[in-house]
């Protein structure tokens, strides 16, 4: 089920995206969020900062949405998120 999330790299630019939970398109919405998700599927990405570690793959929404927690500030996600893609921190 797509989700919105919300959120900005570092040098303040934003984005809204939709995590999809499909491995063509695991994010729809910002050229940049979906490079900087691709650039990372198949390596290892924290779920949490103790763990679990699992690799990021396009339709799996926690890694996916753990990659944009790691590597940009999320400012909002939206209605709908699946529990299991929602990490505490």
């Amino acid at each position: 089920m797509p989700f919105t999330v919300t959120g900005a790299f570092d040098d303040g630019a934003t984005y809204s995206v939709q995590i999809t939970g499909r491995v063509d398109r695991p994010v729809i919405g910002s050229h940049r969020a979906t490079a900087l998700v691709g650039l990372h599927q198949g390596g290892p990405v924290s779920l949490s900062p103790t763990g679990p570690v699992r690799t990021v793959a396009g339709d799996d929404e926690a890694t996916v949405l753990a990659v944009l927690r790691e590597y940009t500030s999320i400012l909002e996600e939206g209605p709908g998120a699946p529990r299991q893609a929602r990490v505490p921190g």
